[in-house]
């Protein structure tokens, strides 16, 4: 096996026993492991018996610690980076280490492994393969919005915590009051879910249930025309910023050789 100084290595979402050979036999043989948290890493490497020694590497201390992680590579030694859970730098920390590394000219693979995403969308069926993922949504109502707007003819794929997902989807309710929604939590533990269903009633359903794990969502993208949702779009946009039903009409109507009267009954909710 080629040996690399850096080694991206993904570990389990739930289950302990998602992890690869190859991760095992990387995760032994390094100089060091770079982990979020060792409490975390620890349980998976006793789980193994890894005895290899781990730092910490996370969001708050990323910066501080490329300069050692690159003098202990200089020094002929090797290393991994792993995540609390999944692959690192998927809504992880790792971007700026292997951002440095490979400045610097120093070998670097990653391995194939565990992942929420794709564990998700593999039990849910789609139009086709593509999709927008956006991480986790931004903290305001008005950031939610703007992302669920910008994607409304396209599927979007979003993580969201136990305590905020069920305002994110009252929020595209507002938007979208007959979406279609999927989502995943605690996959691959014992009480993983899966739901797909219109979004009352994935909103009821949550309402009626323990909310526990992190989420995995999918807003499917919207069933109507393709043209009808720009012009919903334009509309919105305008009365944002306070125009009149009569004034969108006209505007929309001179802008883009649309029926007045049509743009009008749509301002107006008719």
């Amino acid at each position: 096996m080629k040996k690399y100084d850096f080694y991206i290595v993904p570990t389990p979402i739930g289950n302990l026993a998602d992890i690869t050979l190859r991760a095992i036999e990387v995760l032994k043989s390094v100089d060091l492991i770079a982990c979020e948290d060792s409490r975390n890493t620890q349980k998976l490497l006793n789980h193994y018996n890894i005895k290899t020694k781990c730092i910490s590497y996370h969001k708050y201390n990323e910066r501080e610690r490329v300069s050692k992680i690159i003098e202990f590579l200089e020094n002929g030694n090797s290393m991994a980076l792993v995540s609390d859970a999944g692959t690192p730098l998927i809504c992880d920390p790792g971007s700026v280490i292997v951002k440095e590394l490979r400045k610097k000219g120093f070998s670097i693979t990653a391995l194939a492994g565990a992942n929420a995403i794709a564990t998700f969308l593999s039990q849910v069926s789609r139009q086709d393969e593509s999709f927008t993922f956006v991480g986790f949504l931004p903290k305001t109502q008005k950031q939610i919005a703007d992302i669920v707007k910008q994607n409304l003819t396209r599927d979007l794929v979003f993580y969201e915590s136990p305590n905020r997902i069920l305002n994110t989807l009252k929020i595209v309710k507002e938007i979208r009051p007959n979406s279609r929604i999927a989502f995943g939590r605690e996959l691959t533990k014992i009480f993983e879910e899966v739901v797909v269903d219109k979004i009352d009633n994935v909103i009821s359903h949550l309402e009626h249930n323990e909310i526990k794990g992190e989420f995995v969502v999918l807003i499917f993208r919207s069933e109507e025309n393709a043209d009808s949702v720009e012009i919903m779009n334009k509309i919105k946009l305008l009365q944002n910023k306070s125009f009149s039903a009569k004034d969108i009409s006209i505007i929309l109507s001179e802008l883009y050789n649309l029926n007045k009267n049509e743009i009008y009954k749509i301002a107006i909710g008719k």
